[in-house]
């Protein structure tokens, strides 16, 4: 499977403030990369938190672009993922609506009760992991129904497990010309952090969007 994580950050690192609330950090034209980067994608990926703060739906905006993997023989929209531990996802959530094939990730400790709701709401379960879902058999599940190719969209927990669990293929990251601030909003890698060999990263690409800057990298050793 290849693993890209995306992300859009203020320009001192900060994915939003410390209310965890959603901020606009790049334009029309980083949005349409994200679309087509989508759209590219057999799934897309994000952590549980992001989904109680967002409510994101995670589906195709530009109507080509749905014609376009619908001519390839794929569904309109790129399946969807939830790592979600505990099962706190709601049950009326976005994400989980028939608009495209949603996967949520739970681990043992998610109660038989929750799992049967959240297949009932109209999720894909897969349970992987103990007191935690462990990333690497829950991708390898998720390669078992054809994703080969997964974007992670965030929050920054999850990009850390990706990395802690080197999963991770490539890096791009939206740097948006704002200061957010604050010892407690969330960066793009946040968990425990890395003190003893950080992953390595090779610079690809350096490109102006919008008002910002566009960086892409390799990871090294993937």
């Amino acid at each position: 499977m290849h693993v890209v994580v995306n992300a859009a950050m203020s320009a001192d690192g900060k994915l939003s403030t410390r209310r965890r609330e959603q901020v606009r950090i790049s334009g029309s034209e980083d949005f349409a990369r994200v679309d087509r980067l989508r759209a590219d994608s057999d799934a897309v990926l994000v952590g549980i938190g992001t989904v109680l703060a967002d409510d994101p739906h995670l589906t195709l905006d530009d109507a080509d672009l749905r014609e376009q993997r619908r001519a390839r023989d794929e569904p309109a929209h790129p399946a969807r993922v939830v790592v979600d531990s505990t099962g706190r996802i709601p049950l009326d959530a976005r994400i989980l609506d028939d608009a495209a094939t949603t996967y949520v990730l739970l681990s043992n400790d998610a109660s038989e009760e929750r799992r049967a709701s959240i297949d009932a709401a109209g999720a894909e379960v897969v349970v992987a992991g103990e007191d935690r879902v462990s990333l690497p058999a829950a991708l390898d599940a998720l390669d078992a129904h054809g994703v080969s190719e997964l974007m992670v969209e965030g929050g920054g927990e999850i990009i850390y497990s990706l990395f802690a669990a080197d999963l991770v293929d490539e890096l791009s990251v939206y740097v948006g010309s704002l200061v957010l601030g604050g010892r407690d909003a969330p960066t793009l890698v946040d968990g425990p952090g890395f003190v003893d060999e950080p992953p390595e990263l090779s610079l690809r690409d350096v490109q102006r969007v919008d008002d910002g800057v566009l960086l892409r990298y390799d990871v090294r050793g993937r």
